[in-house]
């Protein structure tokens, strides 16, 4: 289990590593809702997505408790997890084998080669989770899920502790759901400082895995398919943690279409000034689509990453104008 004290040792223990990223309002968003609207700029943190809060995380840890030195790491990415793993594996010198879908965009690729660590394309991002985790049984590192890992899930309820600091009368936020863990840890800080506070979550209809498992009442299997929001696309884990954070700590997911994501990055860039990838779009879609009652509430929408290429954007915000 995860609980808000694993949550506050994480913001002690990343404090100089990631960035306590600002809130920003949204005249835009607010005018949209009805509401007060602000917006969690992950956007600006280090490796450019907020998965450097449970990446240190997860490292320190590791070096704090291995008796065995610089034991090697192994884990899949859809892309951010993967550069934030990297860049916090190369601080404390672990060898890094990651498994990636081949795809990914080139942005995150890159920020991965980078580091130096070993990069491995796999047929898609399922395929890298089965390869990264057959990788590490075998006796070649320690795995370090992206989503389904404690250490992780604290990383990331971080953020959770910021808002409620920053914004004490929190009526709601928005987090953009792909495997659970960004939503589990911010969902398990903000229900134990600030019980009232409804958490939204919002999927990619291309991949809604938390949508279906939690109408069958059991996680089930869904077909994929290509979505501009990669970072939300794939797969649960089998063995996942996150499924039941989620039915403890979240109130209520919904599903955003591609067309409403590419308008909502479109719209994030042209009044809000911010290069955002497209899992970061989903809060601003869910608002544009008219799907949430947030009239007259305070509201907090996490934007998780900027990692997103040159050409999708461009695309993007060229179809945005035509």
């Amino acid at each position: 289990m995860v609980e808000l004290e694993d949550i506050t040792g994480a913001a002690e223990r990343i404090r100089g590593f990631a960035i306590k990223t600002p809130v920003r309002e949204s005249a835009w968003l607010s005018a949209a809702a009805h509401a007060n609207v602000h917006l969690k700029l992950e956007v600006i943190q280090r490796t450019s997505s907020y998965k450097i809060r449970g990446a240190v995380n997860a490292c320190l840890r590791i070096r704090d408790e291995s008796a065995a030195g610089q034991v090697p790491l192994v884990t899949a990415s859809a892309g951010n997890h993967g550069a934030a793993l990297a860049y916090a594996a190369s601080l404390w010198g672990f060898p890094l084998t990651v498994f990636v879908a081949a795809g990914a965009p080139r942005a995150k690729v890159d920020a991965i080669r980078a580091t130096g660590a070993e990069l491995r394309e796999c047929d898609g991002y399922d395929d890298a989770e089965r390869q990264a985790k057959a990788h590490a049984a075998a006796g070649h590192g320690v795995y370090i899920s992206p989503y389904s890992h404690p250490d992780v899930v604290a990383g990331a309820g971080t953020i959770g502790l910021e808002l409620i600091e920053e914004m004490p009368y929190l009526d709601v936020v928005i987090v953009p759901v792909g495997g659970g863990g960004l939503i589990s840890g911010i969902g398990i800080a903000v229900k134990a400082l600030s019980p009232s506070t409804t958490v939204i979550g919002v999927e990619a209809a291309m991949s809604c895995p938390f949508t279906k498992s939690l109408e069958a009442g059991r996680l089930v299997t869904v077909d994929v398919g290509p979505s501009i929001a990669d970072g939300l696309t794939g797969n649960l884990d089998p063995e996942t943690i996150t499924l039941d954070f989620v039915q403890r700590v979240v109130d209520q997911i919904v599903v955003v279409d591609e067309e409403t994501l590419r308008r909502a990055l479109a719209g994030v860039v042209s009044n809000e000034h911010l290069i955002v990838e497209g899992a970061a779009a989903a809060g601003p879609a869910a608002i544009l689509a008219g799907q949430l009652d947030l009239e007259d509430k305070v509201v907090a929408v996490v934007l998780s990453g900027a990692n997103i290429d040159s050409g999708v954007l461009t695309d993007v915000l060229r179809s945005a104008v035509s």
